[in-house]
């Protein structure tokens, strides 16, 4: 079978390798449709992903058909349509026993700490993929995974009908953050440095947007809320600056969310988060949003419309991350397929 691996920084293998094979019960084995390129994805090719080893098959955006089931799987049957949640834990430590399993201290991802879906083929537990509707196309189910990213930050930051959300990026994932907000009935206003960006966030419910290269962020913040400011702020650039914004624009008892991993120091007044008694938090992974998240596909009240820009088959691998690469701006999310 064909599979994409990464041995180091900026190389690309497209390897022939062993088809794998159930050999436990509890285990499916899934022919891969569809993987998305993840920014996390392009760390990984350009070396500056921290938390990944190499070599590495990547891809932790997967969809596909199930093809074969191990003797006591239940609930998945051949010709079934999934989604891979791509993360494993070790169910015994303290973040495990608190219900956040996606900051086990043994925390793995699917395609970052082991190897990926980025192949023909995989072999999984039952518990690892979720059943979607087989009339959902491809295009749509791959986008499972980051949906589940913003489901989780809406989660963290407790999104409530009425509020006013603050997106600070308007990328694949704060666009994802963005449909789920406004599932929860939030008024979203988003921020990025890039107009084209801003309009498909229109398109895509936004109900005001910020282009902070352009204007004032503060100011226009203040304009819009009447000076109150929001009441959940998510980061998703995740710079020290974008950070301290955050705590500077969310209003009176707000919450703050960061899914940034920059290791740079913020400068952060505490005065701000005393004085508003601020709730900040992080934002990592998902845990228990893939059925969330499915449900809302299958229901098709989550919807890609316009995400997906780019596809390329498995064998155009390297055109595609090299695409990705030196194109930023003109792609929201590429597709690899494997039809």
């Amino acid at each position: 079978m064909k599979a994409v691996r990464i041995p180091k920084a900026h190389v690309i293998e497209l390897l022939n390798m062993n088809e794998p094979m159930i050999d436990q019960g509890d285990q499916v084995k899934v022919k891969i449709k569809r993987v998305g390129i993840c920014g996390s994805d392009m760390h990984i090719y350009n070396g500056t992903n921290p938390l990944a080893t190499y070599p590495r098959i990547i891809g932790h955006e997967v969809t596909g058909e199930i093809v074969d089931v191990g003797s006591s799987v239940s609930g998945i049957s051949v010709g079934d349509h999934v989604v891979i949640e791509p993360i494993h834990y070790c169910g015994v430590c303290y973040a495990c026993r608190s219900g956040r399993p996606n900051v086990c201290k043994e925390v793995t991802v699917f395609g970052v700490h082991e190897d990926g879906g980025m192949r023909e083929f995989v072999v999984l537990p039952e518990s690892k993929v979720h059943k979607v509707n087989t009339e959902i196309e491809w295009d749509e189910a791959v986008m499972a995974e980051p949906y589940t990213i913003g489901a989780q930050a809406t989660w963290r930051g407790n999104v409530q009908k009425g509020q006013v959300v603050f997106i600070q990026g308007a990328g694949p994932i704060g666009i994802a953050v963005l449909k789920v907000a406004k599932l929860r009935g939030a008024t979203v206003i988003i921020s990025d440095i890039t107009n084209e960006r801003l309009e498909f966030a229109k398109v895509n419910g936004a109900d005001d947007v910020i282009n902070p290269s352009e204007e004032d962020s503060i100011a226009k913040m203040n304009d819009i809320t009447n000076d109150e400011g929001a009441n959940v702020v998510i980061d998703a650039v995740g710079t020290p600056q974008t950070f301290e914004l955050s705590v500077e624009v969310a209003s009176a008892a707000g919450y703050v969310v960061t899914l940034g991993f920059s290791a740079t120091p913020s400068s952060i007044s505490l005065k701000a988060i005393t004085k508003k008694e601020l709730t900040i938090v992080g934002s990592r992974l998902q845990t228990n949003q893939f059925a969330v998240v499915v449900d809302l596909m299958n229901k098709k009240k989550l919807t890609h419309h316009g995400l997906v820009t780019h596809k390329f088959h498995v064998d155009q691998v390297r055109e595609a991350f090299e695409f990705v690469h030196k194109n930023p701006d003109k792609v929201r999310k590429a597709v690899i397929i494997f039809d």
